[in-house]
């Protein structure tokens, strides 16, 4: 094809409102010339071709960050930009205004290292989730059916290889995959809800309805469906018109990529945040002006409230955090387990309510066709025979009742059925009729409607029922027995359709659902859907770690019950969609906390329910897999669906399942408790520490003579402490503290901080008193301090700060044990390898520091023995302090982590 053809190609086929409307207002006969194709499809050659022209068919997504950009973006927050800023003043400070031999690069490099250190571990873990979660990714393909190269069948593709021009077959649980114009439809109507916000469906015809002119917008054209929009119910073909950016969703996928809404722990981390930034705003002008005016030296105390800055900015917060999830995303991945949104992992954690759909989730995915009767109750083939033609012929998506039917090919001898019958029309499934129909001529040009459904809903159009090879009317005593043999199958766990035609039919194009009447019984069809194995056990963990399970079934209310009692769940209160249906907001929030069991919903009635729960301030998981689940899994805190399920639901979840193995649940519920302990173990940890440092900071600027430590040795203090807590990720968490949901609640954060932040400041005192009065003047032979002349007070200065340097790091270091667990620690809860391995570094490092050439380059002097045995003592001191006002704390507020 010559580039001037291609030019004139693309002019005719891109995407605009005013090209979408001259296409919506062609007759349909006419869309195939127009949009250059056929009704058979195109030649791959063709496609080819589009597909250079086109590119492939994709909107503008959220992609995940690549390489540098993952990096950078590290770099950006607020904690990050403070010690950022910090360092530039020093560097002003240090070396630009500095005489050549006064450069001091020291602080400069100490601060970056501590940036480095948190951006790195930030972006490793991220990285290494990103990695995991594409892997998976790959296996997971929404895929479209295709006319191509003049093929009878259609064949599946996947939609990024779609083009303008290519022919799509669409049915029930479809997502369409491109703007399309409608060129044939059965009962066809699309959900539009998220591109017009409109709840209903929407009918579309090939034709369209009523004057071009006075529609309001391309949406209200009643024969295009619009990428982004899915089947509910009816089937469809069209013909592809524009692809990817070129889409109506294409031209608002800016929009819809947006930065997604906060969620409560989202909020939570933000207060914090600014909790911590605003306490070390206020802190460090005080602390400079209480060292300036006592120690008349402007230029020392401002460097000291750097420093003093730098050890009160949390800027592994967001490192922890990020860790945290990334890691946990990284342990589901190992179990073939897809998170879509990080913080779905930490929702996890904090639900407490679970609501499932049963058929595919508590069942095998296979459904067994146990039993075909007749009315009377005994095994007849003929009932399977119609059942079979009915499967066969729909076009609709076919469920698993379906296969199963079809499966009885061989039995039936209907391998070459098509030359025998063809099918005239048919009338497609829908939730709200529960029942498909289709009408089917033999080779002798006699036809018939032949239609399946829930019993209920097929006893509402059965005039007649086949009763012992007689036509008998459907009296109230024979509808009685239909409904006693159907819930006795019902009772036994089975799942019942019925069976009804009608023959003769004189009819012969447009059938409607007003045509499913005045039907003949004939029969029914007993399916069993047992169980998994793997049900009951997850259900009763899930029980064991306070989430409550609820069944949120389409299917008749006796055949849930049995699989409920099965597994597990409480079927003592029950209520079905009927009974919803009528009850007020009100009436329906008093019974929805005790009902376990909710059947023959409807899918807005899932979402009423899932709404109604979120209300009351639960947390609430959805798993499901239906088209039917789509608008639950939207509207759950966490959505969960499965590798098989139809494209709608698959889009709509935040985690997917690629096995079926429901103690997958339970290992995520533990994960997102993990992950939150941890996240909360470092908010407290520094929350207090901070509170703590303040009182420490200032009592011994307001009484010292001197610096209690030069501003190089808190930062060096404050990286290695933050070194020793890069491992808090991957700590354990006490089996207690998974037993129940954890939803972000700082309400007791500043208790905690009063509470427990003093008590490291009595230690540091005690420190501050033992240096000054005791430690130092040993060493100098008894004198103290204010009777040494100046070169012997700075000596004792730096034998005060290195003593006040180990306790406070190690004292620091010590508090991850004390606050990580309730429970005694090292007795009778130890941390996991990592964190008391980082630990016990750090602890060292800093015992060891002061006898080094390094320590001495930073002002510490090596301490004498005799300091140990009372460092000992106080930490031991500080440990037992700390584990009795715990003890006390817990047992007054009941609180913790």
């Amino acid at each position: 094809m010559n580039e001037k053809n291609l030019k004139k190609k693309k002019n005719a086929l891109q995407y605009d409102r005013e090209r979408a409307f001259f296409i919506a207002t062609q007759p349909a006969k006419n869309v195939c010339e127009i949009l250059e194709t056929t009704r058979a499809g195109l030649p791959e050659e063709e496609v080819e071709t589009r597909r250079k022209q086109y590119g492939e068919n994709e909107i503008a997504r959220e992609q995940r960050d690549r390489g540098l950009v993952m990096f950078i973006k590290t770099f950006i927050n607020p904690f990050i930009g403070i010690l950022m800023g910090l360092a530039l003043v020093s560097l002003v400070i240090d070396v630009w205004m500095a005489e050549p031999q006064d450069r001091e690069w020291t602080t400069v490099i100490i601060i970056s290292a501590m940036v480095l250190l948190s951006a790195i571990l930030r972006f490793v873990q991220e990285r290494k989730s990103d990695i995991a979660s594409e892997a998976l990714q790959k296996m997971v393909n929404n895929t479209a059916s295709v006319y191509r190269d003049g093929a009878t069948e259609s064949q599946e593709i996947n939609i990024e290889d779609i083009v303008p021009g290519d022919v799509v077959y669409l049915a029930a649980g479809d997502m369409i995959p491109a703007d399309m114009r409608i060129i044939e439809s059965k009962d066809l109507f699309i959900s539009q809800s998220s591109l017009t916000g409109e709840s209903d469906a929407v009918e579309k015809t090939p034709e369209l309805n009523g004057d071009a002119s006075q529609l309001k917008s391309i949406t209200d054209c009643n024969n295009i469906s619009f990428m982004g929009s899915n089947v509910v119910s009816g089937s469809a073909i069209g013909i592809v018109f524009a692809t990817g950016q070129s889409t109506y969703l294409g031209t608002i996928a800016k929009s819809l990529t947006g930065v997604r809404a906060q969620t409560s722990f989202d909020i939570g981390i933000n207060k914090v945040s600014l909790l911590l930034i605003r306490f070390m705003l206020v802190m460090v002008p005080f602390v400079f002006l209480v060292n300036g005016i006592t120690k008349d030296d402007w230029f020392d105390a401002f460097i000291f409230a750097i420093s003093i800055a730098v050890g009160l900015t949390p800027e592994m917060l967001p490192m922890i955090v990020t860790s945290n999830l990334a890691k946990g995303a990284v342990t589901m991945s190992k179990r073939k387990t897809i998170v879509k949104n990080l913080n779905a992992i930490q929702s996890f954690g904090a639900m407490n309510i679970l609501c499932t759909d049963k058929t595919g989730t508590l069942t095998h995915d296979k459904i067994i066709l146990e039993r075909y009767l007749n009315v009377a109750g005994k095994e007849d083939i003929r009932v399977l025979r119609q059942a079979y033609f009915n499967s066969f012929f729909q076009t609709g998506l076919k469920n698993l009742m379906d296969k199963a039917i079809l499966s009885h090919v061989k039995e039936l001898g209907y391998e070459n059925l098509e030359e025998q019958y063809k099918k005239i029309d048919e009338i497609p499934f829908d939730f709200s009729r529960r029942r498909m129909s289709v009408v089917i001529e033999d080779s002798n040009g006699q036809r018939q409607i032949i239609t399946k459904g829930a019993i209920e809903e097929m006893l509402a159009i059965c005039s007649y029922a086949e009763y012992n090879g007689k036509i008998l009317p459907m009296t109230q005593e024979l509808r009685e027995m239909v409904l006693r043999e159907s819930n006795a199958m019902n009772d036994g766990g089975m799942r019942v359709l019925g069976v009804a035609q009608r023959n003769w039919i004189e009819k012969n194009h447009s059938f409607a659902v007003e045509d499913e009447s005045d039907m003949v019984l004939i029969g029914f069809l007993a399916f069993l859907d047992p169980p998994k194995e793997s049900a009951e056990r997850a259900i009763n963990q899930l029980h064991a770690h306070g989430v409550e399970v609820k069944v949120l079934s389409g299917d008749n209310e006796a055949v849930v019950k049995a699989i409920c009692r099965q597994v597990g769940v409480d079927t003592t209160f029950t209520l079905d969609g009927g009974e919803i249906e009528t009850m007020s907001d009100e009436a329906l929030k008093e019974r929805i906390g005790e009902v376990k069991i909710f059947a023959k919903l409807t899918p807005m009635q899932k979402t009423r329910i899932i709404t109604m729960l979120q209300e009351q301030g639960n947390t609430v998981g959805f798993l499901g897999d239906g088209i039917n689940d789509a608008s639950a899994l939207r509207q759950s805190d966490i959505g969960i669906s499965v590798d098989t399920a139809v494209d709608i639901a698959k889009e709509a979840a935040d985690i997917i399942l690629l096995e079926k193995d429901l103690m997958v649940l339970e290992e995520g519920v533990i994960e997102g408790r993990k992950i939150f302990g941890n996240i909360m173990k470092y908010i407290k940890m520094t929350a207090s520490s901070n509170f703590g440092n303040m009182f420490s900071v200032l009592a011994a600027s307001a009484f010292l003579p001197f610096l209690p430590m030069l501003p190089i040795q808190l930062l060096i203090q404050n990286l290695l402490y933050d070194t020793s807590q890069t491992a808090i990720p991957f700590d354990r968490v006490d089996k207690e503290y998974l037993k129940k949901p954890r939803k972000w609640d700082a309400s007791d954060l500043s208790r905690f901080m009063i509470f427990i932040g003093p008590i490291s400041s009595i230690f540091d005192i005690t420190t501050y008193l033992l240096m000054y009065f005791l430690i130092g003047p040993m060493v100098f032979g008894g004198v103290a301090y204010h009777v040494l002349d100046g070169a012997q007070q700075l000596e004792f200065a730096k034998l005060f700060q290195s003593g006040w340097f180990i306790e406070g790091l190690l004292s620091q270091t010590l508090i991850v044990h004390m606050i990580r667990t309730r429970k005694i620690p090292f007795i009778q809860s130890s941390a996991s390898l990592p964190v008391t391995l980082s630990t016990l570094a750090v602890m060292a490092v800093g015992i060891v520091l002061p006898f080094t050439g390094l320590g001495s380059q930073i002002g510490l002097v090596p301490l004498p023995f005799s300091y140990f045995p009372w460092l000992i003592a106080t930490l031991l001191c500080y440990c037992v302090l700390t584990q009795v006002v715990k003890t006390w704390y817990i047992r007054k507020f009941s609180r913790w982590l």
